[in-house]
């Protein structure tokens, strides 16, 4: 297996140091960069408002560098957080070596590098972002003996000027080829560049969203990952996005990951699939399907699924990307192969079939038995989401579902296997809990949910009193009330947040 993880890999560290990323040492990142002369080094973290920082450093020798690698750097943390107070607010930033990349944009050869915060004492920072996550992920292994795996599906719109040489059908973007969608190249340009900053990309591919104005054209595009544990999924989204709003930047349009870009057309989600592993099995399913324990692991998610939007949806737009109709989920449920429920199970390869002979009758060598792709997948998450949280929190929720008794029979009464949104259906969806209509009915759900996160000190509280406080400020109760009917008065909000994220 880890020979297979060096072969073939894009990543430029891994395959000149000939090891997977997870066993970078220090003297592993100095090798790499005495030997491509690399002259600078960036220390990368993510702030309060979900995106990266930089600070930047010069190579000037290879005493300074070490000391750099071994001790980290401090920081301003009130610049960053601002639940830190000014009168005490420095923070050290320590160097993940797993996480690092040869920056792909700089004029000068650089190399980056994740970080993680610590206090004075040299302790965690215990409301940082990615160590609420390492946590939760850890307490999760802890209590059930597996490991949470995951991955993102990143859809965003590239927003350019009209090109009507060969028009696409509105909303009929999905999976277009050149020269029916406009910018393939960028977003191929963007998985390789991905793939060689660490990213474990599964496939990319244009969305349903397209439309056009009189002067502008709006093209959806989607890059999914393959599962890995759950601070490594976190990190290559967030590296993604930075990636992909550099490459709009070089070909001068605009990204954006928005939960709506405008009334009656796709919004961008941003799906994240889970799985459970141990041993190098994947536990989703066996050979008849999905397994008891799958089935408790989504009831638990179901059962904080209000909460956790608060985490996943944090503007007031995404609450309107989570109507009917429009392939978002607005019900608390699960089914199978299903985008009108909450958490839906993809199509997997349980049957051992002879598909690819039947497709390939030349084939004549064996064709290997491949298990273990089973995900399952939550659709509520869109653009907007803070990561770190959002995954500490499914993960929590996860974990509660895995050892509670009743959680079988409670995933048993939430399985639908009909488009809920039909209208004879009707009665079933009435039956069914609602996910929030905006970002202060979330936070009402987060603070009844509160002392749930701050089990095992994986949540501070005064981490969950700030999201409480941001959502609330919104002011957006009745949003979806009162712009009932009022084109003109949506197109504002979301005219004010398409840039946001």
């Amino acid at each position: 297996m880890r020979d297979l993880e060096i072969l073939m890999n894009p990543n430029k560290l891994v395959k000149h140091l000939k090891k997977p990323a997870r066993e970078f040492t220090k003297y592993d990142i100095i090798k790499f960069i005495d030997d491509h002369h690399i002259e600078m080094l960036n220390f990368r973290y993510v702030g309060e408002d979900g995106k990266l920082k930089t600070l930047n450093f010069v190579i000037t020798s290879k005493d300074y560098l070490e000391s750099i690698l071994s001790t980290g750097e401090r920081v301003d943390g009130s610049s960053l957080f601002s639940y830190i107070d000014a009168d005490f607010s420095d923070l050290y930033v320590i160097p993940r070596f797993r996480t690092a990349f040869v920056n792909p944009f700089t004029e000068h050869p650089t190399l980056d590098i994740l970080c993680s915060f610590y206090i004075k004492g040299g302790q965690p920072l215990e409301s940082a972002p990615e160590y609420i996550l390492k946590k939760a992920s850890t307490q999760f292994t802890k209590d059930t003996g597996y490991t949470f795996k995951a991955m993102g599906e990143l859809e965003y719109y590239i927003i350019s000027e009209k090109n009507d040489l060969y028009p696409s059908k509105d909303q009929r973007g999905y999976h277009e080829a050149s020269p029916f969608t406009n910018w393939e190249n960028l977003r191929t340009e963007a998985l390789l560049t991905i793939a060689q900053c660490g990213g474990k990309i599964k496939y990319g591919h244009s969305e349903v969203g397209n439309f056009t104005t009189d002067t502008q054209m709006y093209e959806q595009h989607e890059i999914e990952f393959t599962p890995v544990d759950a601070e490594e999924a976190v990190e290559q989204l967030i590296v993604s996005k930075w990636i992909l709003r550099m490459l709009g930047q070089k070909h001068g349009v605009t990204i954006s990951f928005a939960p709506k870009i405008t009334v009656g057309k796709a919004g961008s989600g941003l799906h994240i699939h889970m799985m459970l592993e141990k041993d190098g099995i994947n536990y989703m399913n066996d050979d008849v399907g999905l397994t008891d324990i799958a089935k408790k692991f989504m009831a638990g998610i179901l059962d904080k699924a209000r909460s956790i939007t608060a985490f996943g949806n944090s503007l007031p737009t995404s609450y309107l990307r989570l109507v009917p109709h429009q392939e978002a989920p607005t019900m608390v449920c699960w089914g199978d192969s299903n985008r009108s429920v909450l958490i839906r199970v993809p199509l997997g390869w349980i049957a051992k079939t002879n598909m690819i002979k039947d497709a390939n009758p030349q084939e004549r060598g064996d064709v290997p038995y491949i298990p273990g792709k089973q995900t399952v997948e939550l659709r509520s998450p869109d653009g907007s989401a803070d990561l770190y949280h959002l995954m500490a929190a499914m993960i929590m929720a996860a974990k509660e579902g895995i050892l509670a008794e009743d959680s079988l029979e409670k995933a048993n009464k939430m399985y639908v296997n009909v488009n809920i949104f039909n209208d004879e259906h009707k009665a079933l969806y009435n039956s069914l809990n609602s996910l929030p209509t905006s970002c202060y009915e979330s936070a009402e759900c987060l603070e009844k949910d509160s002392s749930f996160y701050q089990k095992d000190g994986v949540f501070p509280e005064g981490t969950i009193n700030g999201f409480v406080k941001r959502l609330k400020s919104f002011n957006d109760k009745d949003m979806n009330e009162r712009l009932f009917n009022k084109p003109e008065e949506i197109k504002k909000i979301v005219d004010q947040y398409i840039h946001h994220m």
